[in-house]
């Protein structure tokens, strides 16, 4: 059961997703229009309820995008009606999000692997590439509840483009690195903080931290991305990016491999290490992130967290 009314720019309410429906009926001539509004629907990440019948999680761009829809149906002759609503019985909302983290997650394992044939393939062209990347976006772009292929899908594209950054999860020490630019998204959280700390305290003593937005950067020549689409050190597998950096740089300290699973249940959430320490931490990054909006003044506390939680760990005092 579905209630509706119409759009308006009121908020999500608390506790329930509100979406966005569309209904439209297509005159059955001509054939290619059919076919076109099938592939426009693909593209803008919306899912089938029923026949004819549509939905995007209410976002701003989400609206956006079915009011050209439905623009165009009329425009030929159809008829679209676009609604807000709230699922009340017969579908959850979890059932819906799962619908739509099922379409991005056939996207990102086609993604991964053609990613990997082209990589496997030899040299791949720029062309190919750049069509590889704009699928990548384009998928991200409507992954509105994060299928969790996002990250294999952005290492493999990482990989193909940048080859010398692919060495296999054993793959000891990582080259010497003093006073490297290293690129991070802004609005660092306990990964990235985690990471920033661990490069400038074991990998790269002179490391220099830049904040740049999720997507359109282009690295400058020596810069070193981390936790970012395409970065040379990011999540592989179901290893955060803490994780990767213990690995890549072949640091035995167990300390940091202790430090490293609490980071991973606090990024992951998916209870893999089961650290009882997981949920404090998640508070107190939490906590910083709230309090300091400035990324630069949010490392400098975050990172004398891990600080003492390191020599906590090291002191056994546990």
């Amino acid at each position: 059961m579905i209630a509706s009314t119409a759009i308006s720019a009121q908020g999500v309410r608390a506790g329930k997703t509100e979406w966005l429906v569309l209904i439209h009926q297509i005159p059955p001539k001509p054939d290619y229009f059919r076919v076109k509004v099938r592939r426009r629907l693909q593209r803008i990440g919306a899912v089938a309820l029923k026949n004819s019948v549509y939905l995007l999680p209410r976002r701003e761009e989400t609206r956006e995008d079915f009011e050209w829809l439905v623009r165009e149906i009329q425009a030929e002759g159809g008829e679209a009606t676009l609604c807000r609503a709230s699922l009340l019985a017969g579908t959850s909302d979890e059932e819906i999000e799962t619908m739509f983290r099922a379409e991005r997650e056939t996207e990102y394992a086609a993604i991964e692997r053609d990613a990997r044939a082209l990589a496997g393939g030899g040299q791949p062209s720029e062309d190919d590439l750049a069509r590889l990347r704009r699928r990548l976006d384009e998928t991200e772009r409507t992954d509105f509840f994060g299928a969790p292929g996002r990250a294999a899908a952005e290492r493999a594209v990482a990989e193909a483009t940048h080859p010398e950054t692919a060495a296999g999860p054993e793959a000891g020490p990582g080259p010497a690195v003093r006073g490297g630019t290293w690129v991070t998204r802004t609005g660092i959280k306990v990964d990235r903080i985690g990471s920033a700390w661990l490069i400038r305290r074991f990998i790269d003593p002179e490391a220099r931290f830049k904040f740049v937005p999720a997507k359109g950067y282009r690295a400058e020549p020596g810069e070193l991305r981390f936790d970012m689409y395409q970065g040379e050190f990011t999540h592989e597998g179901d290893r955060c990016t803490f994780e990767t950096l213990i690995v890549r740089f072949g640091l035995t300290d167990p300390a940091l491999r202790t430090l490293a699973e609490i980071v991973h249940d606090v990024d992951c959430k998916d209870e893999k290490f089961g650290r009882a320490e997981a949920a404090g931490i998640a508070s107190l990054i939490g906590g910083l992130v709230l309090a300091y909006p400035d990324d630069a003044e949010r490392l400098e506390r975050g990172a004398a967290v891990f600080e003492g939680l390191y020599a906590y760990i090291s002191s056994g005092a546990r």
